[in-house]
């Protein structure tokens, strides 16, 4: 039989990794930049440490294209990047996120809040470029894009 000093301290040792899992996962949910996109409302809600900041109109995939869905991080970011498959079309502010599909400018802000795009999510330039800056703020590690229909 152990003393109860032991016994307190095998408990203790027990729950402090579970109490740092919860504390790091409440961290985890509520750091860094969250980018939602619906493709039904044609929209984009951005978080910041878990608080609402920004909500933007969009445009995504026009009919004949698609853009992905589903929960993805930053690939690469380019300030200024022209389409290699849509006649060098701007793209200024990209932000990759699954292969050649990016959150990016458009010049084409008349279109904004309908479906537009080859599969890319567009955005008002002045949107993506404060989108980019956050991006490089919290870093690609601490950023997340979903795309929900």
């Amino acid at each position: 039989m152990t003393d109860p000093k032991t016994r307190s301290l095998r408990r203790l040792a027990l729950l402090l990794p579970l109490f740092g899992l919860l504390l790091g996962f409440s961290g985890m949910a509520q750091a860094g930049v969250t980018a939602n996109i619906s493709l039904s409302t044609q929209r984009m809600n951005v978080f910041v440490d878990g608080k609402a900041r920004y909500s933007w109109p969009v445009s995504t995939a026009r009919r004949g294209y698609r853009t992905p869905t589903g929960t993805f991080k930053p690939q690469s970011l380019k300030v200024w990047h022209r389409s290699t498959i849509y006649h060098g079309s701007p793209m200024p502010h990209s932000i990759f996120f699954k292969g050649g599909y990016a959150i990016h400018g458009s010049y084409e802000t008349k279109s904004l809040g309908r479906p537009a795009s080859h599969g890319c999510v567009r955005l008002h330039p002045s949107n993506a470029a404060q989108l980019f800056s956050l991006v490089r703020q919290y870093g690609s590690s601490n950023t997340v894009i979903k795309i929900s229909n």
